[in-house]
C-alpha cells in the first residue's frame, strides 16, 4: 500500500493497541519499534509517510480534533465523554468489546432521587439518568470503582463490564445497559477533506481486515 501524503494515527497503549496493530499490519502499517519495550511517544512505521503517536486513551479524540493526529482508535466510551467534536467516526474496528452498565449491590435500584453515582463516565452518566428524568448525584473516581457502593460512598456506579466477574467477585450485579462499547477509528475533519484519498485507502484496507476477523 502506497501512502502519498503523510498521516499520523494516535493509539493508547494496552488492550485496544494489542488489538489494532493486527489490523494495521493487514493495511501494511507495522511499527519499526517493538510497541512492548520502546518508550518512544512518536514511532515510525515501516512506511515513511505514516507515523503512531503513543498517548493516553482519554486523550485520543482531543488529539484528532485539534489536528495534532489525522486518525486515531479510540473505545466508543472515551468518545462518548468526549462530545466527538471536530471528527468524524466512519469505522466501528470491532474490538475490545464491551459493555457500558449502571451496577449496584444485589437488591439496589434505580429508582429514586438524588441517588449517588460512583463513575469515571461523567458525561454518560448523566444523560443516562436525565434521559430518566432522574437528578442525581455523580461522584467522579478514576479507578476501583466497584468499592465505592462497598464503603456507601455511591448507591450505584456507572463503569464498563467485559466478563462481569469483577462485579461478581464484589457482590455487585449489573443493573442496567446504558451502550455497546468497541473501539472507533476517529478523522479529523480537516484531514478528512484534505488527505481523502490516504484516509480512506487506510478505511478500506482496515474494513478488509475485520471482515476476515469476523
Amino acid at each position: 500500500m502506497n501512502f502519498d501524503t503523510p498521516i499520523t494515527i494516535a493509539l493508547s497503549k494496552g488492550r485496544i493497541f494489542e488489538q489494532t496493530l493486527p489490523l494495521l499490519a493487514h493495511a501494511g502499517i507495522e511499527p519499526t519499534d517493538d510497541p512492548e519495550t520502546s518508550r518512544k511517544l512518536i514511532m515510525d512505521t515501516n512506511h515513511p509517510q505514516v507515523k503512531l503517536v503513543i498517548i493516553r486513551a482519554t486523550d485520543v479524540p482531543t488529539y484528532v480534533q485539534w489536528g495534532a493526529a489525522d486518525l486515531g482508535v479510540a473505545g466508543k466510551d472515551v468518545l462518548l465523554e468526549h462530545g466527538g467534536e471536530g471528527l468524524y467516526e466512519p469505522l466501528d474496528l470491532q474490538i475490545a468489546r464491551c459493555r457500558l452498565m449502571v451496577a449496584g449491590a444485589a437488591g439496589a435500584t434505580l429508582e429514586g432521587n438524588r441517588l449517588r453515582i460512583a463513575t469515571k463516565y461523567v458525561e454518560s452518566a448523566r444523560r443516562f439518568f436525565a434521559a430518566r428524568g432522574q437528578q442525581v448525584e455523580i461522584i467522579k473516581l478514576y479507578g476501583s470503582m466497584e468499592l465505592a457502593p462497598l464503603v456507601g460512598l455511591s448507591d450505584l456506579i456507572v463503569d464498563l463490564v467485559e466478563s462481569g466477574n469483577t462485579l461478581k467477585a464484589n457482590g455487585l450485579v449489573p443493573l442496567e445497559h446504558i451502550a455497546d462499547i468497541s473501539s472507533r477509528m476517529v478523522v479529523n475533519k480537516a484531514s478528512w477533506k484534505m488527505k481523502h484519498g490516504t484516509v480512506m485507502q487506510l478505511l478500506d484496507a482496515l474494513q478488509e481486515a475485520i471482515g476476515k476477523a469476523a
